[in-house]
């Protein structure tokens, strides 16, 4: 069984270097350690909180009275068919770096995300026009509930935009490995983002290299402060925080009114996917928006940062308030936060 420690501040653990001590903490290096140590938590009725890179959490300042567990398993396989198969605990950005050295395509428009492989399926993590529903194969997961080990196929993972079966129970399945299904291929998959393309200087749906899609995706990460950087105080945040609001007929309609001609990205049924960044910087809040030791990217009005280092939570979920409240007003349109709250809430 893997050490257990007392008091471990958690704000060094997550990417807004915010959050309280953690009553108890875990760091299991792997997959029978996470799942003795989680399993014995339940039996004892114990809270358990599990982390992985930290990159999309906002914990309360208060901390988590509960045990922490780190996921630090790591190990990858490499199949002759393309299939790679991660631990939890591995290094996302550097599975993908692998992937395009070994001329694997599928995830290189995902380079650059912070973060670990056990957090991808969660979250449905995308980014330039591709995300990892497009080439999961499997998820091998603890189930707390059953207590045992699963095997879940890509459909039964539930995916939608930003969304997956995991986000409706949250806690009861802990992934422990993620199977991808790639391609051999010297070329990326066709380009399918607009602002992507226009870097690499091509049309959609042409191919290139596979690392220079990865160089063009990282470039355009970097220019909004979403490569994380020490010396960079606009990283020090949990990515975007909110999520880019799904519309139905109708509530497009309603946003036509109230702003004509708004960008949008057309998908089925009618609806239409709108830019959070849009809503945002048009009511009123524009890059390097401060509230305090808190404030908006001065790259990206996407991500909310602490730039110091020094403010709490509850300092951050005032301005992501505001924020929220603001293009409610203006638009119509409730933004969603896209970071997992510990402990805290966006709700009033």
């Amino acid at each position: 069984m893997a050490d257990r420690l007392a008091g471990v501040r958690l704000a060094p653990y997550t990417t807004l270097r915010m959050g309280g001590r953690a009553r108890a903490f875990v760091e299991a290096r792997s997959e029978d350690e996470l799942v003795e140590t989680v399993a014995e938590a339940d039996r004892n009725g114990e809270p358990v909180l599990i982390l992985g890179g930290g990159s999309n959490l906002v914990v309360s300042d208060d901390g988590f009275d509960g045990l922490v567990v780190r996921a630090a398993s790591t190990g990858v396989e490499i199949a002759g068919d393309g299939r790679v198969t991660a631990r939890a605990g591995e290094d996302w950005d550097a599975l993908v770096s692998r992937c395009v050295t070994e001329g694997l395509v599928g995830v290189e428009c995902l380079s650059g995300i912070p973060g670990l492989v056990g957090s991808t399926p969660i979250q449905n993590v995308g980014a330039y026009g591709q995300d990892v529903s497009q080439t999961v194969t499997g998820v091998r997961v603890y189930d707390r509930t059953a207590g045992e080990i699963r095997e879940l196929s890509a459909d039964q993972c539930g995916f939608a935009y930003r969304h997956s079966l995991f986000k409706e129970e949250p806690g009861r399945h802990i992934v422990l490995a993620v199977t991808y299904a790639l391609a051999r291929s010297p070329l990326s998959g066709p380009v399918a983002y607009k602002e992507l393309a226009a870097r690499l200087g091509v049309e959609i749906g042409e191919r290139v290299p596979l690392a220079e899609a990865r160089e063009a995706v990282l470039a355009l990460r970097r220019g909004k402060g979403m490569v994380l950087d020490p010396e960079d105080p606009d990283t020090r945040s949990a990515g975007s925080f909110f999520t880019n609001p799904v519309l139905d007929a109708a509530a497009a309609a309603g946003l036509e009114l109230r702003a004509p001609g708004f960008p949008r990205w057309d998908m089925p049924d009618g609806a239409v996917k709108v830019p959070a960044a849009w809503l945002i910087e048009n009511a009123g809040f524009p890059k390097g928006y401060e509230k305090g030791r808190v404030r908006i990217s001065t790259k990206h009005t996407l991500a909310l940062t602490n730039p110091t280092g020094e403010a709490g939570a509850a300092e951050l979920l005032a301005l992501a308030r505001e924020v929220r409240d603001g293009v409610r007003e203006k638009f119509g349109v409730t933004l969603v936060n896209e970071p997992v709250m510990v402990g805290v809430s966006l709700a009033d």
